[in-house]
């Protein structure tokens, strides 16, 4: 399989963090997370999702298509400890990759995401797809004119900074089919049968306030996961490593240094 556009930072270490960004997202937008990352001796990959930056839109994406061109990345580029860090759609991605090749993965981090689209009932699927979809497909609006406002109401209360300007800059670069593609794939996953296999060490990380991914669903989530550890971030919605860096990297560094 066709490898995504990818890129790589810092080297010489046996542990690699492989970043994959959500739905509305993109690699660059892990810059500031990137460079933590680089400063305390880890190698990080991020990507661009199938369909994302200049990465090919699939015939029909699914996260299992993402998931195997994911795995097709990390054979290419693993070193001896290989960790997934998916954010949101991203972390289903992750998921599914681990249960594609196990062997592969040695770690996973399940940042503000969910193991089936059907985790809050019908309701809360209409909303979903009503907020991200209806201002494409009834409005004709482009990603850049409406997703900004989005972002921040998915977001904590008073949630600004820096790298909530970076996330917001790069998501108006996004394209419109690539965005419904992704959607509609996402609609479409339900493996809540994947959580109780993880024999891996995993962290899952939840936004007290998110609404989207929301702390109900990440603590079943972890009670499903026989060797994981769950924290959530108070005030916090659906972007805790941009709402408050500092600790969301606190809590990653501490996982990553006492399993690896």
């Amino acid at each position: 399989m066709k490898i995504p556009d990818y890129s790589v930072h810092g080297d010489g270490s046996d542990t690699t963090v492989y970043l994959l960004h959500g739905a509305y997202g993109a690699k660059e937008y892990w810059r500031y997370l990137i460079e933590q990352l680089t400063l305390s001796g880890y190698r990080c990959i991020a990507w661009d999702m199938p369909g994302y930056g200049i990465s090919q839109i699939p015939v029909h994406l699914t996260i299992e298509s993402a998931a195997e061109a994911l795995l097709s990345l990390v054979e290419h580029t693993k070193t001896k400890n290989n960790i997934l860090l998916g954010h949101s759609t991203g972390g289903c991605v992750a998921q599914l990759a681990y249960n594609l090749m196990p062997k592969h993965i040695d770690g996973l981090v399940l940042s503000a995401t969910m193991h089936t689209f059907n985790h809050s009932g019908p309701e809360w699927k209409e909303y979903f797809m009503t907020t991200r979809m209806a201002p494409i497909l009834q409005h004709g609006k482009l990603i850049s004119e409406y997703a900004p406002d989005l972002l921040k109401a998915v977001m904590g209360p008073g949630a600004q900074g820096p790298i909530v300007d970076w996330i917001v800059t790069n998501v108006k670069l996004m394209r419109n089919d690539a965005f419904k593609a992704a959607i509609y794939a996402l609609a479409e996953y339900d493996r809540e049968d994947i959580l109780p296999t993880i024999k891996i060490p995993t962290l899952l990380i939840c936004g007290e306030v998110d609404l989207t991914c929301p702390p109900v669903v990440m603590k079943a989530m972890a009670n499903l996961i026989p060797n994981s550890h769950y924290h959530e971030m108070k005030g916090v919605g659906h972007f805790g490593w941009a709402e408050k860096p500092d600790e969301y990297y606190k809590i990653l560094l501490q996982f990553l240094n006492s399993k690896f």
